[in-house]
């Protein structure tokens, strides 16, 4: 696995635990209902997850179009945690905070691996 340099080893874990907090959230977000459960927010959580897990894959197959699929992963995780960030609970300010680190991961591969 030589294309994994540590750059892209930081990213990929990100990636993967952005998709794994997301989806616990989603989980925890329509057992609470309310506002935590309306389709906007719900659909920004899925969003983020799938395309987490999807940039995670293109990483470790070391495709050459990672840096592209890092930049729409970014926009997803920062739509997230804003979505998160909107609502009170500490589950909600933990997603939030694993897409902001996942975004800027994101970023960094985005302009690396144009």
């Amino acid at each position: 696995m030589s294309h994994i340099t540590s750059d892209v080893r930081a990213c990929l874990e990100a990636c993967q635990s952005c998709h794994e907090v997301c989806l616990e959230t989603l989980t925890h977000c329509l057992a609470r209902g309310g506002e935590h459960a309306e389709a906007s927010h719900i659909r920004a959580l899925l969003d983020c997850a799938q395309i987490c897990a999807t940039s995670a894959d293109f990483m470790l197959r070391g495709s050459p179009r990672h840096g592209s699929v890092c930049d729409v992963c970014a926009d997803a995780c920062t739509e997230c945690a804003a979505s998160c960030g909107k609502l009170d609970g500490a589950e909600m300010q933990r997603c939030a905070e694993e897409c902001r680190e996942c975004a800027a991961q994101c970023r960094v591969m985005a302009k690396v691996h144009a």
